[in-house]
Parts: C-alpha cells; structure tokens; sequence
C-alpha cells in the first residue's frame, strides 16, 4: 500500500512581503517565513523600527543564502508601492504576500471624527487594496502563482462595542479575500485571510492592562485566554505553503473560539 505523503510547509526560494512587518504580528510572521525558508522583504513606516527588526531576523536567519531586506515605505501611499513591488518583480516577484498593516482608532461611530475614519479607512482598506493589487500583477506578468495572506481579524466576523470602524474595515478584508481568491484561482494564486484574537504584543499591552478589558478579552473567547503571538506564526506559514495547496477564499480563525458562540 503506498500511503499519499503530507505536502511541505517549506519555503526555500520564495519571495515574501510582509508588510507592517517591524513589530508584533508583522515581524512574528516575518520570523515564520523566515524559518521556514523563504527570502523575506518587510515594509514599515518607520526607519528606526524597521532596522532593530533586520537587525533581529538577520541575527536568526535560518539558512545560508537567505535574503533579508527592508523597505521604509508608506503603504498608502500607491505609487511608492507600485514601484516597490514592480523593484522587486525585476529579479523576483513576491510569491508570498501577507497584507499585515493596520491601525485602530476606537470610539463610537456618532462620535468618531472624519479625520479617524479617513486614517483607518486608508491604511485597513486601501492600503490593503494597493498591495494586492501590485503583488498579483507582478505575478500574473510573470506566470507565477503565489499565497496572499490578509490580515484580518475575529472582528471581521463579528461586531465589538466601540470598534464599528474597525469592523467595517475587517469586514472590507473578508469581503477582498473573497472576490480576490475567485479572480485569480484559476492562475495559481491562492488568496486567504487570517483571523486573530486578541493577541499579547507591545501593541496591545496598554490596552490589555485594563482589567476591565483584560477580562472582556479572556471571557470571549472558549479557552479564556489571551493569544500569544508565536500562535500566529503556524497559522502564517500554513497559508503560504503547499500545506494549504486546496485552501483558497477562506478564513483561517486564530481566535480562541471567540466566533463559535
């Protein structure tokens, strides 16, 4: 009897993009990839964050040959994206995207000023929507398929007090993710979006210090736990690998159950 072998989690010789990838989530994911084999590229906004971030993964780089790079870039702004990504397709477009920044402003709708909305709305959605785009284009010009990882949230799936904008731009990801995984399927190119919960980074440790939320963010979820951000990282390298070879226009929910009630 020969027994079907399991599809490789590896990543050797693949391109990925991570953007946001300085800190927390970004740079967690980074570190899969990396790991896992892939040449890594991640874009930040800031200078200083992005170097101590190089400066980590090229300490841990996993295998010889491994290309680190960074990319100071505003993810909003679409030209400079265009020419990032069109830079990189020259020797070897992105195989790997994971779409990873955002931002948060929260506050109830009625009182939430245009200037919060626009900041969201530009880097959750549109931001989102210019990365795609330019990664899927470089890859279709090349005949390549390749995995795009949005990042999403457990509250693309469900509402939360004070996080209406937020919502609604998860919501928008789930929705891209969709229509996207149709579009381009059937050229190779897989199209997933991840789902966490609340996750213990430096971004979240204020907010986590609040009892009162603490709770509120244990009590959702079926472990009654936070996440820790190295439960992310199987999730990321799954998604970009062979593993998930038939996994297309899904949600993977890292969300401690917080959407099963």
């Amino acid at each position: 009897m020969q027994l079907p072998v399991t599809p490789s989690f590896r990543l050797d010789g693949r391109c990925a993009l991570v953007t946001g990838g300085s800190k927390g989530i970004g740079l967690a994911a980074a570190a899969a990839l990396l790991q896992a084999g892939a040449h890594i590229t991640i874009a930040a906004r800031s200078a200083t964050e992005l170097d101590g971030a190089l400066q980590a993964l090229r300490a841990m780089r996993a295998g010889a040959g491994q290309r680190i790079h960074g990319e100071r870039l505003d993810v909003t702004d679409a030209r400079a994206v265009a020419a990032m990504v069109a830079r990189q397709a020259g020797l070897q477009p992105f195989d790997i995207l994971v779409n990873n920044a955002g931002m948060n402003r929260l506050g109830n709708l009625a009182e939430m000023e245009d200037a919060n909305l626009d900041a969201v709305l530009d880097l959750n959605v549109k931001a989102a929507f210019y990365v795609a785009r330019e990664c899927v284009k470089a890859l279709l010009a090349a005949g390549r398929g390749g995995s795009i990882i949005n990042m999403s949230s457990q509250m693309g799936h469900v509402g939360g007090p004070r996080r209406t904008l937020y919502c609604a731009t998860k919501h928008a990801i789930e929705g891209l993710t969709k229509a996207l995984a149709w579009e381009v399927g059937r050229q190779g190119i897989r199209v997933n979006s991840l789902c966490p919960t609340y996750i213990e980074t430096d971004l979240t440790a204020k907010m986590l210090q609040d009892p009162e939320f603490r709770s509120f963010a244990e009590n959702g979820t079926a472990l009654g736990r936070i996440g820790r951000i190295e439960e992310i990282m199987g999730a990321v390298v799954f998604l970009a690998s062979d593993a998930s070879s038939l996994t297309t226009g899904s949600a993977l929910m890292v969300d401690g159950g917080w959407t099963a009630r």
